[in-house]
């Protein structure tokens, strides 16, 4: 595995962090996931209330491969545990507000003496300061505050926000090439890094393009206003959704000869050569009307004979038995308390292989007393960290020592 050997305790809690942390397990980094005592947020709380077998949605989604360990913060034997992670780790990553962990006993002095090679990871809203370093940072709100949602949208219909979070889950990927970065120098000079990430530079980054254009351009709001098919302010037509009679497609980049004829359009070849980013609106008017008049299967033998860059728009239903998501592995299938469902894999494969499944923590500190032994910590001290609560075992590890 790629990051054999690497030790990573992770502090984080809600996506962007515990993605971060789960991108770098699934290459291989044994990742302690250090909760509360009562679990993480994550695993109260889930989109659409789902819970399997009470295990949340939302913590399935990015705390794979990862040992978890619960300590109370606020007592000094659980702070004692967490200063020993610290002091063997390769990397720490923490996503409180910024302050937060320098309260809870970890300020900069503090790790220094316990680990001076250590890679400090941290993610936060706004960054750790600047006037909204203290403002609550979650998905929806960095949509919003970087003007991602109001792309999407356009001045006349209003923002629109983007059906997943977007920001987070890149967030979380942005931070986990930090650590990869932090990790490389660690290797070369024995040097450890701060590794710092926000939802708010996410957001921003995702718009890269659209931005340079954007400020480059001299643009104004009114370029973002166009038709209801175009996807994005910036490009030319036909970039955008146009409908079938049985469904929609996507159609990208092309010669608009070869769509026009694609579609059986005479007002399209009546207009080759036009400005298609000037001429956007009735260009992509002119494609909606054409499509329209075609089934799915139609279309599809249409624009692929004349190499027209398009995609079927896929409902969530359809992608399990999608025939080259089944190829590439996407989805992988797990058994959650006798239920079996459906984990989204790394995204990436490494000589052609899907990071394998080492283990799922579906119990608050299922791995307590493993990692405390691992720790050098005696029978009898376990036993004492469990009894005091300043640890907390699952269920089952629990009824052995108590």
């Amino acid at each position: 595995m790629l990051l054999q050997g690497v030790k990573i305790v992770s502090f984080c809690h809600f996506l962007q962090g515990p993605a971060a942390a789960q991108y770098l397990a699934d290459m291989g980094a044994d990742v302690i996931k250090v909760e509360p005592v009562g679990g993480a947020h994550e695993r109260h709380w889930s989109g659409a209330d789902v819970f399997v077998e009470g295990v949340s949605g939302f913590f399935l989604c990015a705390n794979r491969n990862k040992r978890s360990i619960a300590l109370d913060l606020k007592s000094p034997q659980g702070v004692e545990v967490a200063k020993r992670l610290i002091a063997e780790a390769d990397v720490i990553m923490e996503n409180f507000r910024p302050g937060v962990f320098e309260r809870l006993g970890f300020d900069k002095a503090t790790l220094d003496q316990l680990n001076p090679s250590l890679i400090y990871a941290s993610a936060s809203g706004f960054g750790s300061s600047g006037p909204m370093a203290q403002k609550p940072g979650q998905d929806l709100l960095m949509q919003a505050a970087s003007g991602l949602i109001s792309v999407t949208g356009t001045p006349e219909h209003g923002p629109t926000p983007v059906g997943a979070a977007v920001v987070d889950q890149h967030g979380g990927a942005l931070l986990a090439l930090g650590i990869l970065g932090a990790l490389f120098r660690k290797k070369c000079d024995g040097k450890g890094t701060r590794v710092e990430a926000s939802l708010i530079n996410s957001a921003l980054d995702l718009q890269g393009e659209a931005l340079v254009n954007y400020f480059a351009g001299g643009i104004t709001q009114k370029a973002l206003n166009r038709e209801k098919n175009l996807a994005t302010w910036f490009h030319s037509a036909p970039y955008g959704v146009y409908p079938a009679k049985d469904g929609h497609v996507v159609i990208s980049l092309c010669e608009d000869s070869a769509l026009a004829n694609a579609v059986e359009s005479d007002e399209m070849k009546a207009n080759l050569g036009t400005d298609r980013y000037k001429e956007r609106d009735k260009f992509a008017r002119m494609l909606r009307e054409a499509t329209a008049k075609f089934t799915m299967s139609e279309l599809a033998v249409r624009l692929d004979e004349f190499n027209i860059w398009w995609s079927p728009v896929k409902n969530y239903d359809q992608l399990l038995n999608d025939p080259q998501l089944q190829h590439t592995n996407v989805f992988r299938t797990v058994n959650v308390k006798g239920k079996t469902i459906h984990l989204v894999n790394h995204p990436n494969r490494y000589d052609g292989q899907v990071p394998e499944l080492r283990v799922l923590a579906l119990e608050v500190g299922e791995h307590t007393m493993e990692i405390l032994q691992e720790l050098g910590y005696s029978p009898d001290e376990v036993v004492s960290l469990v009894k005091t609560r300043a640890v907390v075992a699952s269920d089952a590890q629990r009824s052995e020592v108590v």
